[in-house]
């Protein structure tokens, strides 16, 4: 069967897995997506299991304030590279995280890993991390967060 390049691409982008094996699996599968995207996902969480023990000595210290000026909120995400820091993908997870600390105010890093992502609660706070880890190929961890809310 084959195996068109948009659905390559479609499913790369989902699993972050390397073009070679989402062509592989596609093939296995005879094109079943949602089959291929699953066994992708089982896959790369394996590998985040194997990246626990890196240390993570880079990162960066993202900051958000709400355009009221009431509540601020910041994040240290740390990685294993300045490589990955730079990284589009660990910058979008930075923001999205001093979102989410801004709007449900967690206790800590573990309280919010638990949460549900407020812009798709379908998924939680440690799926978004797992995510990147498996595109990024790096260990990711929240260090510490902050919120602060005026008056409070």
């Amino acid at each position: 069967m084959k195996i068109s390049v948009e659905l390559i691409k479609k499913v790369r982008e989902q699993t972050g897995a390397p073009v070679i094996r989402v062509k592989k699996i596609l093939e296995e599968y005879k094109g079943d997506e949602k089959k291929a995207i699953e066994l992708l996902k089982k896959e790369g969480f394996k590998k985040i299991a194997k990246r626990q023990g890196r240390e993570t000595l880079q990162g960066l210290v993202e900051v958000y304030s709400h355009h009221s000026g009431k509540v601020a909120s910041l994040v240290e995400l740390l990685c294993e590279t300045d490589f990955v820091a730079r990284n589009e993908l660990f910058k979008v997870l930075a923001h999205d995280l001093v979102l989410q600390i801004a709007s449900l105010n967690p206790k800590d890093a573990d309280d919010l890993l638990k949460q549900d992502f407020i812009k798709d609660p379908s998924k939680k706070i440690s799926d978004l991390v797992k995510e990147v880890i498996v595109k990024t190929g790096e260990n990711i961890r929240i260090g510490r967060i902050f919120r602060i809310e005026l008056g409070k």
